[in-house]
C-alpha cells in the first residue's frame, strides 16, 4: 500500500482515538510509519536523500510506545502494509503533519496524566516525533535543493 494512503488512515485513527491508551497506540503507529517510510526511502528513494532517510528510519524506530502494541480495532501495524512511496514529497509532508498532530494529542494526554509512567511515555513519544519531524524537514530541503539544481 502507498505511504500516502497509510498516512491518511493513521490520521483517521488518531482523530478517532478517545482514550489515553488509543492515543499512545496511534503515536506508536505514527513512529512505526516514520521508521518504515525512512527505511523505504533509504533503499528506493532519490539518491540525494538516502542517508537522511536512514536517519529518519532510525529515529522512527526509537519510540517503544511503552511497549504497547496496536489495539485489535486498528488491524495491526499499519506500517507493515507499506509497499511503495509514489509521491515522496507528498508522503513526507503528510507524515510530518501526522507527527505534529500526534504531538498535539500527546500534549493533551500529558496535561491530564495522573501517573508518572504515562507522563514519561508521552514525553518520550513527543521527543521522538519531534526528531522524526526535523529529519523529514531535512529530507524535504535536500529534495528542494536537488530540484533547483536540475532546473
Amino acid at each position: 500500500m502507498d505511504a500516502v494512503r497509510i498516512i491518511a488512515a493513521s490520521r483517521r485513527g488518531l482523530a478517532e482515538a478517545s482514550t489515553v491508551h488509543e492515543v499512545i497506540v496511534e503515536a506508536w503507529q505514527a513512529q512505526a510509519l516514520a521508521e518504515a517510510v525512512g527505511s523505504h526511502l533509504a533503499i528506493f528513494g532519490p539518491y540525494e536523500v538516502r542517508s537522511r532517510a536512514r536517519g529518519l528510519g532510525d529515529a522512527g524506530g526509537r519510540f517503544s510506545g511503552g511497549l504497547l502494541r496496536p489495539a485489535p480495532r486498528t488491524g495491526g501495524l499499519r506500517a507493515a502494509q507499506l509497499t511503495e512511496v509514489r509521491d515522496v514529497r507528498g508522503a513526507l509532508t503528510g507524515l510530518r503533519g501526522l507527527l505534529r498532530e500526534v504531538c498535539e494529542a500527546l500534549v493533551n494526554v500529558v496535561c491530564s496524566a495522573d501517573e508518572e509512567g504515562m507522563y514519561w511515555t508521552c514525553v518520550e513519544a513527543m521527543d521522538t516525533a519531534d526528531e522524526s519531524s526535523d529529519r523529514i524537514t531535512g529530507i524535504l530541503e535536500k529534495l528542494e535543493v536537488r530540484d533547483r539544481n536540475l532546473a
